[in-house]
C-alpha cells in the first residue's frame, strides 16, 4: 500500500527577520573581540538566507509594544562575559509549549482544508519535532483544538533531527496500511522551534548552525491506497517506498545534544564532501529496487542543510540544471526550518506542477541519510 498525499499545509511564525538584523542581534552574544565581530556577518551571508521567521520575537512576557527586532534582544540579551551562555534550557522550554501548538495548528488545518477532509475522520495522528518536548504535548494539544476524535491513534517522532519528517512519513504509511475503515484518515505534523536553541560564544560550528536555522511547521494528511490504483486522484502524490543509510566513520560530524543552556548542534564543514562521496552509491541501488534510475526522477526535495549540502547531492548525483533551485529558495526565504523544510519544498514541487516521480532527500545525526520515494 502506498500513502495517497491528499493535502499538505505549511505555517510559519507571524514575523520575519532578515538576515541582517539576525546577525546584528547575534554580535553582542557571539563575539568578543573585532576580529570576531567582522568575521560573524560574513558566515551569516554564506548561509545564503535571506529571512527567518522566529516565535522568539512573538510578543510575550509584557514585550508586545517593543519593535520586533527589540523582542529578540530581550529574549536573547547581550552577554555580560565570555562564559555567559544565554537563557536556561527551562526558560527556552518554557517558550515551546506556548508556540509550538499554535503553529502546527495552522498547518494541520491548512493540510485538512487543502485535502477537504474533516478532523472526525483523522484515525491515526502523527508528531514530529526535535526542538522540544512536553506532556501532555502538541500531540494532546492538537486533538482538542482540532476537535479530533478523542479515539485517535497518536504517535510522537522525536528527537530525529532535520530527517524527522522521512521517519514520519514512513510512520504515517505503516499505520495507514492499518486503517480499515473507507473514511479514516492519517494525520502528521511537523513543528520546530529551532530559533528557542541560539547558542552564544564563539564556535564557529554553532555560529553557523545559528545562521541557518528557523521555526516552522508542516503538515500532511493522508490515506491508504493500493500501489498500482489509478483513479480521479491520479494526480496526487503517493509516498511508495523510504530508504535510509547510516554513513561510516562520521558519529560526530552532526550531533544534537541537550545541553544547560539549550539544545547543542554540531556541524562539522565535513558533512557535504561526505554525503557527495556515499549518496549516489547508495541512492542507486535503493531506486532500482524500485525499477527507477536517478535520471528518472523528476523532482528532488533536497533538504537545505546549508548551500554546500545542496551543491553536493546535485554533483554526487549528475542533476541537471534548476534540480535544487526548490531547495534553494526555501532554504533563502525560510531558513533551515529543520524536519518541516522537506515539506515545504516538497509543497513547492507540488504548486508548480512538477511531474511525478519525485525523491525527498534529508539528512540528520548519524550522519544518516532517509529518502522517500513519491510517484
Amino acid at each position: 500500500m502506498s500513502l495517497l498525499i491528499q493535502g499538505l499545509g505549511t505555517a510559519q511564525p507571524p514575523h520575519a527577520l532578515e538576515q541582517e538584523a539576525m546577525a546584528a542581534s547575534a554580535l553582542p552574544c557571539s563575539c568578543s573581540n573585532e576580529r570576531q565581530r567582522k568575521l560573524l556577518p560574513t558566515l551569516y551571508r554564506r548561509a545564503h538566507v535571506e529571512r527567518r521567521h522566529s516565535v522568539v520575537v512573538n510578543a510575550k512576557n509584557g514585550h508586545a509594544k517593543l519593535p520586533v527586532h527589540d523582542r529578540m534582544l530581550a529574549f536573547y540579551p547581550p552577554a555580560s562575559d565570555a562564559n555567559d551562555r544565554g537563557p536556561s534550557l527551562s526558560d527556552r522550554m518554557r517558550r515551546y509549549p506556548e508556540e509550538a501548538l499554535p503553529l502546527a495548528l495552522d498547518a494541520c488545518r491548512s493540510a485538512l482544508d487543502d485535502a477537504g477532509v474533516a478532523p472526525k475522520q483523522v484515525g491515526q495522528l502523527v508528531v514530529v519535532s526535535c526542538t522540544g518536548f512536553s506532556a501532555p504535548g502538541v500531540d494532546i494539544g492538537l486533538i482538542d483544538a482540532l476537535g479530533l476524535p478523542p479515539t485517535v491513534g497518536r504517535t510522537m517522532v522525536g528527537f530525529m533531527g532535520c530527517h524527522g519528517a522521512m521517519n514520519g512519513l514512513r510512520v504515517a504509511r505503516s499505520l495507514a496500511d492499518a486503517i480499515t475503515e473507507p473514511d479514516q484518515h492519517v494525520l502528521m505534523c511537523c513543528v520546530e522551534l529551532c530559533t528557542l536553541h541560539f547558542q552564544y560564544g564563539w564556535d564557529p560550528q554553532k555560529v553557523v548552525a545559528n545562521a541557518l536555522f528557523a521555526d516552522g511547521a508542516a503538515a500532511v494528511v493522508g490515506k491508504p491506497e493500493p500501489v498500482a490504483r489509478r483513479d480521479d486522484s491520479f494526480n496526487l502524490p503517493r509516498a511508495t517506498a523510504h530508504g535510509s543509510c547510516l554513513l561510516p566513520d562520521s558519529r560526530d560530524l552532526m550531533t544534537w545534544i541537550i545541553r544547560d543552556h539549550g539544545f547543542e548542534m554540531t556541524l562539522s564543514p565535513k558533512v557535504p564532501d561526505l554525503i557527495h562521496q556515499h549518496l549516489r552509491n547508495w541512492i542507486e541501488p535503493w531506486l532500482a529496487e524500485q525499477s527507477l534510475t536517478v535520471e528518472q526522477i523528476q523532482g528532488w526535495a533536497i533538504h537545505p542543510g546549508g548551500p554546500r549540502v545542496i551543491t553536493a547531492v546535485e554533483e554526487s548525483l549528475g542533476l541537471p540544471e534548476g534540480a535544487g533551485d526548490g531547495s534553494r529558495e526555501v532554504l533563502r526565504e525560510c531558513g533551515n526550518m529543520s524536519s518541516p523544510t522537506v515539506l515545504f519544498i516538497l509543497d513547492r514541487l507540488r504548486q508548480q506542477a512538477t511531474p511525478l516521480p519525485w525523491v525527498a532527500l534529508a539528512f540528520g545525526p548519524g550522519l544518516t541519510i532517509e529518502a522517500t520515494l513519491f510517484r
